[in-house]
């Protein structure tokens, strides 16, 4: 069986060359037993090994406690409570990719514009409110935005997607990557025609059996 730990590396090295990151922002989690692995704070991808990645065990105190001999993510408390509150999940991915970040920065919300927009679980991509880097309270908002959904903004900060496996976690932090230049591109030469509810409630009912599970 391979190593979660080996899995989440080659993912979070995935990152950049797929156009979601630099250096090192953004961060990587995948659920393992009753806990979660998670990418460490401030280390270069290219570099790391299974040791460098610690363990959050999912123990109800949320104080941060994590085996292993580097330090988490700064973000850890999202990843957390996300695990905890969603059994479904099984990998989150947090990017700082431009396109994303540049609407998070307007805190815009990403309307109907297309129909795969529905891949994410509604019929818009929210954009959470703003809160610090790393606290509690940006934990909250983004509790808030992700409700019944697989991704969203976060405001002057990037993206957030969450998947069954780290191999879905990263096709939707792809889908959504695109999806926010092919909102801003169309912006610059207008206003977007939207789909209406009805057309967005179809391809709901449409995505429901969508691809291979």
């Amino acid at each position: 069986m391979t190593d979660p730990r080996q899995q989440l590396i080659a993912t979070a090295q995935a990152m950049q060359p797929a156009g979601l990151n630099r250096g090192t922002a953004g961060n990587v989690s995948v659920r393992h037993d009753s806990g979660f692995y998670i990418t460490p704070t401030g280390m270069p991808y290219p570099t790391l090994t299974p040791d460098d990645i610690p363990l959050i065990v999912l123990d109800g105190a949320k104080n941060g406690t994590y085996s292993g001999h580097r330090k988490p993510s700064s973000e850890w408390r999202f990843h957390y409570d996300l695990y905890a509150s969603r059994p479904e999940v099984g990998a989150v991915l947090h990017a700082h990719s431009p396109f994303a970040v540049s609407l998070a920065c307007l805190r815009r919300e990403i309307p109907p514009f297309h129909y795969m927009i529905a891949r994410f679980g509604g019929d818009t991509i929210r954009c959470a409110d703003y809160a610090i880097f790393g606290s509690e309270m940006l934990s909250t908002v983004t509790i808030a935005a992700m409700h019944q959904r697989k991704g969203c903004l976060l405001a002057n900060h990037g993206l957030l997607v969450v998947g069954r496996d780290l191999d879905e976690a990263l096709s939707l932090a792809i889908e959504l990557e695109e999806l926010c230049e092919q909102y801003w591109r169309a912006c610059q030469l207008g206003q977007p025609v939207l789909l209406n509810a009805d057309e967005m409630a179809e391809v709901m009912v449409r995505f429901a059996g969508y691809g291979q599970q």
